[in-house]
């Protein structure tokens, strides 16, 4: 592949999650993921991954080599395509646990991230989301904000619980209804409601 389109595409948010895996699987394995595995992952066809993987090759950022098996190269230099985040701690999908604070760093792709904000992530404790695609074990990405608009799913801190959890947010006239997206669970009322940010994407477990 010529050299001048190495790095001449930027990743849709997909695309960078699979491009990270692949490098991580490479790191920990030292031999590439294949197709069924990195769907198996992401939990979606196999299909669907080739057709990223043929976009992120055409993007200058994968390459196969020739005659070999679970061969796919990490092309570009990632370390300007991957920042730096807090790891916060646990969060509940399910019913509040007591607020944890506990930070690490945690390496996500700049592609996740909109533009402007600043942000933390949080390891999901249980079930309550799953119909938002959010899972036991999985870490949700959050932009710092005060406000979200109604149905915006959201880290909620409940300062006389000293609790937080990640619901829909639907402010009422004298109370917050939160909304768990989970058709089993039913929501729950709170008039004291602090939001602290609004979840932007979602890292499966085991990334």
């Amino acid at each position: 592949m010529p050299q001048k389109s190495i790095g001449a595409g930027k990743p849709s948010k997909r695309q960078a999650e699979i491009l990270a895996f692949i490098e991580e699987f490479q790191k920990n394995n030292r031999y590439s993921p294949s197709l069924e595995e990195i769907a198996r992952h992401f939990e979606i066809s196999i299909p669907t991954v080739h057709q990223h993987v043929a976009y992120l090759r055409k993007k200058g950022l994968l390459a196969k080599k020739k005659g070999e098996r679970r061969a796919m190269q990490v092309l570009n230099d990632r370390s300007r395509d991957v920042v730096e985040i807090p790891l916060m701690g646990l969060i509940a999908a399910g019913g509040p646990i007591e607020a944890i604070r506990n930070p690490e760093p945690i390496k996500v792709p700049r592609a996740m991230l909109p533009r402007g904000g600043n942000y933390f992530a949080l390891r999901i404790a249980g079930v309550s989301m799953i119909e938002e695609g959010i899972f036991d074990g999985d870490i949700v990405i959050v932009r710092e904000q005060q406000t979200v608009n109604p149905g915006e799913t959201a880290v909620a801190y409940l300062p006389d619980k000293n609790e937080v959890t990640l619901k829909k947010i639907y402010p009422e006239s004298n109370r917050v209804r939160l909304v768990p997206a989970n058709r089993t669970m039913k929501p729950f009322y709170e008039t004291n409601v602090e939001v602290q940010g609004r979840v932007v994407a979602v890292l499966r477990h085991g990334f």
